[in-house]
């Protein structure tokens, strides 16, 4: 027989496992831009023309006409982009992890794990998310 403490450990890993796998079971969203390998350090020295920079369209994503700065997802669920820079505001979708995004400006807003900045979504995309869980793949201007 198993000790208590050995059955809660394997009845936290399974829970664990069922959590974390969860995401990976959501269908993408509307708003998720497709992956795209990061630039080359030996491309990204130099300055990039708003065609290599812009994305390639495909079905039902709009062509980037103007060099916005990109991000990667890096949160482990879901992210979820909000209509303002806050966790309290309306949902709009989410973004899944590992996904590249384009990021017109970032704001100041609500603090998530001491990270107060907030990305507005480029491209004409509507919609905020936390910067503590997207890296920057290049500089993002303030909002003006």
């Amino acid at each position: 027989m198993y000790s208590a403490h050995a059955r809660h450990r394997v009845t936290t890993g399974i829970a664990g496992l069922l959590i974390a796998g969860s995401g990976l079971l959501a269908a993408p969203s509307a708003y998720a831009a497709a992956p795209r390998p990061a630039v080359p350090a030996d491309s990204a020295a130099g300055a990039t023309s708003a065609a290599s920079a812009a994305a390639p369209a495909s079905a039902g994503q709009q062509t980037q006409t103007t060099a916005e700065p990109q991000g990667r997802v890096v949160s482990r669920l879901p992210l979820t982009i909000r209509e303002k820079a806050t966790s309290n505001s309306r949902s709009l979708g989410t973004l899944q992890p590992g996904t590249v995004i384009w990021l017109h400006c970032k704001v100041v807003g609500q603090n998530v794990d001491g990270n107060k900045l907030w990305y507005l979504l480029g491209n004409g995309r509507p919609g905020y998310v936390a910067a503590r869980y997207v890296q920057n793949l290049s500089a993002v201007p303030y909002c003006k």
